[in-house]
């Protein structure tokens, strides 16, 4: 008859921290698999990389009504000029900014081993009280700040007869 004390000789006594340390293996082997840890990856990727938009919604615009025109601005700093569309359908003005990056991962000999293509869009649109005439439309981009002037249509006043 044996007993299950622990100064029983025959009884062998595993350390405390070993059935932790065979959860926190499994832990990482789970995560280090494939489909997980690209998965894991591509989220460390998104917050690495830098985009100068927050996710609430994209970057600043503002309409002003002037006598004769709409100036809207848009605040997009660090945007290159080509990252920039514009495009205009009835009294719609969307103002889009793509970021493409082409991203390559190299080992210690300088050889790839990892390449892959990153897109990033953001895009705000504006409804104006009227339809744009996108042959009088005049756009410029300084120093981060993207102005563009809608010159203001005057309609047909048309007179009702008694």
């Amino acid at each position: 008859m044996s007993s299950n004390l622990p100064n029983d000789k025959n009884h062998e006594k595993k350390p405390v921290s070993e059935p932790f340390s065979q959860l926190m293996k499994s832990m990482n082997d789970f995560f280090m698999e494939k489909p997980i840890r690209g998965f894991l990856q591509s989220i460390d990727d998104f917050f690495k990389t830098p985009f100068p938009f927050d996710s609430s919604g994209g970057f600043h615009v503002e309409t002003v009504e002037r006598e004769n025109e709409y100036l809207v601005s848009a605040e997009l700093p660090g945007v290159k000029r080509d990252q920039i569309h514009l495009n205009i359908t009835g009294n719609y003005l969307t103002i889009s900014v793509e970021n493409k990056e082409l991203e390559t991962s190299e080992d210690e000999r300088n050889q790839i081993y990892q390449r892959r293509f990153v897109r990033q869009q953001t895009a705000r649109t504006i409804s104006l009280p009227h339809m744009i005439n996108d042959r009088k439309i005049n756009a410029s981009y300084r120093d981060g700040l993207l102005q563009i002037r809608i010159p203001r249509e005057k309609g047909k006043i048309i007179e009702i007869d008694e």
